[in-house]
């Protein structure tokens, strides 16, 4: 499980976080990301048109991992699979999720915020996680703190993190990606400047590969 998750936290150095309303916006926006280097896509269970965002993604962008976030439902599991969704994601960590996590050949990156739920989660086998809310669980310098006694966990940290603190946590070596919306403002999705999300994904990228 963990070296399936570990795929999410090696591809890209920022995970774009989607919210997507509409379904015909979904694959000029993933192949505007592809473009501009951002091949990890995390899909937020927060619309009612999700799914079928998973679904054309999957369908119609090669090159991409395409999957949900905002998973809190065991049922969920099915419904991203059978979408051709590659990947699960929550915002906290249940018994019940982690448990299904396991069950299910669909890499989960289970979130935590505080050191009991990442050391419980760890009972379950796991070693990557979604630190979640990022900035108001104490930001980099908890993340720094939860490297000594934890060295191989790995983190996608998410929640209040753009263009202006991503690189303070990718500079931790347990942090191997961010996630945030920043690179997708919903502004631009609107105007569909698929041209714009495009240079903003490749800003990210430069500015990570020169860490």
């Amino acid at each position: 499980m963990s070296t399936q998750a570990e795929v999410l936290l090696t591809t890209s150095p920022v995970m774009p976080v989607l919210v997507i309303e509409r379904v015909e916006d979904a694959v000029p926006l993933a192949q505007a990301l592809k473009a501009g280097g951002l091949k990890v896509l995390e899909v937020t269970l927060r619309t009612e048109s999700a799914i079928d965002v998973i679904r054309e993604i999957a369908a119609n962008v090669d090159g991409v991992l395409v999957g949900a976030g905002t998973v809190t439902r065991v049922e969920e599991f099915a419904a991203i699979q059978q979408a051709g969704g590659q990947f699960a994601i929550s915002p906290g960590a249940t018994d019940t999720l982690l448990k299904a996590g396991l069950e299910w050949d669909l890499p989960y990156l289970p979130a935590v915020s505080s050191v009991s739920e990442l050391m419980r989660a760890m009972e379950y086998g796991y070693s990557c996680f979604k630190f979640f809310p990022a900035e108001a669980s104490g930001g980099p310098a908890a993340l720094k703190s939860f490297a000594g006694p934890f060295p191989s966990v790995r983190f996608c940290p998410t929640g209040g993190i753009g263009a202006n603190n991503f690189t303070d946590y990718l500079k931790l070596p347990n942090v191997s990606v961010v996630g945030g919306s920043w690179v997708v403002p919903q502004a631009m999705i609107d105007a569909k400047d698929w041209n714009g999300i495009t240079a903003l994904a490749k800003d990210a990228v430069t500015k990570a590969n020169a860490l």
